[in-house]
């Protein structure tokens, strides 16, 4: 997957990546281009800066920088010499490549009647780097099995930003499609049809509609579709026995998934939050937890390659105490 990426970046900052020292491409999570600035790299250890010679460095004096026509290559590569198809990636900051690497995009805004039209000028890159561990959700999926069904409680994934969310997420897809359960009660359970609602391509990585990343043998990906309609048009058209989504928040991802639970698929999505309290300070989703739809909350936090968690069963409108259960995993 990385080399696929490297592949993509221009000679140059591509030659200084690869220099970097084996465990740091290993647990290489972010590569910060900025215009005339030092080239940043976030890792496993942390964050630092890259020299010319392919080194760290804590010293924003010694971190190569890029220059304005190698940040315009890179620009023209990740949108394949068409800014105008990727007109709408603009618009919202980003670009997902091939891999399901995520490029956030900072630069001048174009604005129409008040609203972001699109970027110009832009001179500053965050590439993501999208990694995918099997095994990420073992020690998780026996606090979120709905046992009565054979499947799974619809549950919702709270993490800040590079916590794992989408690692997590995509590892119980695909144990579920499976049919992989971990707990020794669950001999027997069968497979589960997964509809996935790929709209930032991350989960799945989808080339050409097709998934790069293994998500199971019995999952269905819409890659790049909006999450409330494409909820919908998974429900209507693929009669799938669990739902999946990435970065929930808006009032129409909420109608959908209350459509989910009605018809009796459990949903499995993720939002950016600190934990339950700070989630609930979005009205969609704090309506969702007060409403029971769903069942548990994964509060997610890491540190270097461990992921732990906590896992939070909320009372319908909060009138009661929470029940907590912990656990950790390498993620």
């Amino acid at each position: 997957m990385l080399d696929g990426l490297l592949n993509l970046l221009p000679a140059e900052l591509a030659s200084r990546i690869r220099a970097l020292p084996a465990s740091v491409l290993d647990g290489l999570e972010e590569i910060r281009v900025r215009q005339d600035r030092p080239l940043e790299v976030g890792h496993a250890g942390g964050f630092a800066f890259v020299t010319a010679a392919g080194a760290l460095s804590a010293d924003p004096a010694e971190g190569w920088r890029p220059t304005a026509e190698l940040c315009a290559r890179l620009l023209e590569r990740i949108t394949n010499h068409s800014l105008y198809a990727m007109e709408e990636e603009l618009r919202r900051g980003y670009v997902t490549v091939s891999g399901g690497h995520r490029i956030g995009l900072a630069g001048r805004t174009v604005l129409e009647g008040g609203a972001v039209r699109g970027l110009r000028d832009i001179g500053a890159f965050n590439i993501r780097i999208a990694r995918d561990i099997r095994g990420a959700a073992r020690r998780l999926l026996p606090h979120i099995a709905d046992r009565a069904r054979r499947s799974l409680l619809s549950t919702l994934i709270v993490a800040p930003p590079q916590q794992g969310k989408t690692t997590m997420l995509r590892d119980i897809i695909r144990a579920v499609s499976y049919g992989d359960w971990p707990m020794p009660e669950a001999r027997g359970w069968p497979a589960r049809k997964v509809g996935v609602v790929d709209e930032r391509s991350e989960i799945a990585a989808c080339v050409r509609g097709v998934p790069v990343f293994d998500v199971g043998p019995r999952t269905d990906v819409l890659d790049a579709c909006p999450k409330a309609e494409g909820m919908m048009m998974l429900l209507r058209s693929m009669s799938p026995e669990l739902l999946a989504a990435d970065e929930i928040g808006r009032p129409e991802d909420a109608d959908a998934i209350r459509e989910a639970a009605h018809a009796g698929v459990p949903v499995i999505a993720t939002a950016h939050a600190s934990d339950l309290e700070d989630a609930r300070g979005r009205t969609a989703i704090r309506r969702l937890v007060d409403e029971g739809v769903f069942k548990a909350v994964v509060e997610l936090r890491r540190r270097g390659a461990e992921v732990s968690f906590r896992v939070v069963r909320p009372i319908p409108a909060a009138r009661e105490p929470t029940r907590r259960a912990e656990g950790a995993g390498a993620c």
